[in-house]
């Protein structure tokens, strides 16, 4: 199955956390938050939102960053994925 966005949204993976610390100590699955950076899988064509002119600024690819609880989280083939509209996204990291 493939997810194609529509209008604004973008659709995310969230971008594994580090197993390591700094000073080295490894972390355990329960032990690691979740970062609150996603990678751009699918990004939608923009167009007319609510009355407005959407340009699309984010490209699969990208780094991002979005609200702690922004989105609807979907699974597809076993995969969990992120569904945002671009106003969700608060910054490109690079």
């Amino acid at each position: 199955m493939k997810l194609i966005p529509l209008a604004d949204r973008v659709i995310l993976k969230q971008v594994e956390a580090e197993e390591t610390t700094k000073a080295g100590i490894i972390l355990t699955s329960a032990a690691q938050e979740k970062p609150q950076i996603f990678e751009v899988i699918a990004v939608g064509p923009g167009g007319m939102v609510d009355g407005h002119e959407i340009e699309m600024t984010v490209e699969p690819g990208n780094k991002i960053i979005t609200g702690k609880y922004s989105g609807t989280q979907v699974k597809v083939d076993g995969e969990e994925y992120t569904i945002v509209r671009q106003g969700d996204i608060l910054a490109i990291v690079e």
